[in-house]
């Protein structure tokens, strides 16, 4: 894999799941209410399927608005929408509650500056970083391990099929692409600019902060992390070894979560008869 691509890859990771592991530390401080997806019980099998559902529904909405819709300006207001939810989330736990003016402002700035500097990447990898790391500790604090587990595999079929058999995740990357939204982020070489999902950063996020709510349970917090951490570490090594094919296969679309889901199931087993979990 090409140096600086395994830099960004690397630096982009680490930077999302620490802040987001910051993030489901501070949720599971405060002792918020978990609400589930569906209903009101964290641990129903029917909320993996809910959010599955969700995820579609958005997808399709997604796809119709880009076939149908050639212009810039919803896309960004769209945008701007999610990038001020999901940083407000991670600014609001950065901050105390006394610079509680400045986490709402930063947001605002966030924002305006996607607006004003529209084609700098390193922008809008920013706006993609804390919309990742806002929204997968929301998620995976608020699911319990089975059905982020059981939506995981889901996910990771639904990719395959959506990727290799039906092509539409191939559409709409290229569309997002095309659009310079922060739903991806960008990594430049000399050779080629690979696109990256945010999926990939979220959902590994969104099931470490699941674990981490269990291992909270039963052990101090440097301990309660050595899972989620492990399970991140195993997310990583799949996310690196489809990157590192894609990168010698330039133009040949390839699905990461099917791998990382692998991996990170067998870390998970691996903590277990580690003790750690």
């Amino acid at each position: 894999m090409n140096k600086n691509l395994l830099l960004q890859v690397l630096a982009i990771f680490l930077v999302t799941q620490v802040i987001g592991l910051y993030v489901g530390t501070e949720l599971i401080s405060i002792e918020l209410e978990r609400q589930g997806i569906v209903n009101d019980n964290p641990d129903d099998p029917v909320n993996s399927v809910g959010l599955f559902v969700y995820i579609l529904a958005f997808t399709a909405v997604l796809l119709i608005i880009l076939k149908f819709y050639k212009g810039d300006l919803l896309f960004k207001v769209l945008e701007s929408i999610l990038v001020f939810l999901t940083s407000l989330i991670v600014f609001g736990f950065v901050f105390p509650e006394e610079f509680g003016l400045i986490a709402l402002i930063l947001p605002v700035i966030l924002v305006v500056s996607r607006w004003i500097f529209r084609k700098n990447l390193l922008l809008r990898n920013t706006a993609s970083v804390l919309a990742a790391a806002g929204a997968g500790p929301l998620i995976g604090y608020n699911l319990g391990i089975i059905p982020v587990a059981l939506f995981l595999v889901i996910l990771a079929g639904y990719d395959i099929i959506a990727v290799f058999y039906t092509k539409h995740m191939v559409s709409l990357a290229k569309g997002i692409t095309k659009k310079n939204l922060a739903f991806t982020f960008a990594l430049p070489t000399k050779e080629h600019q690979f696109e990256l999902g945010t999926g990939d950063m979220v959902i590994p996020l969104v099931f470490a902060v699941s674990i981490l709510v269990e291992t909270t349970k039963n052990f101090s917090l440097d301990f309660a992390l050595i899972s989620p951490a492990m399970v991140l570490w195993g997310s990583l090594v799949g996310l690196l070894l489809t990157i590192h094919y894609s990168s010698k296969n330039v133009g040949k679309a390839l699905p990461a979560l099917p791998l990382q889901t692998v991996i990170m199931f067998v870390m998970l087993g691996l903590c277990v008869l580690l003790g750690v979990f």
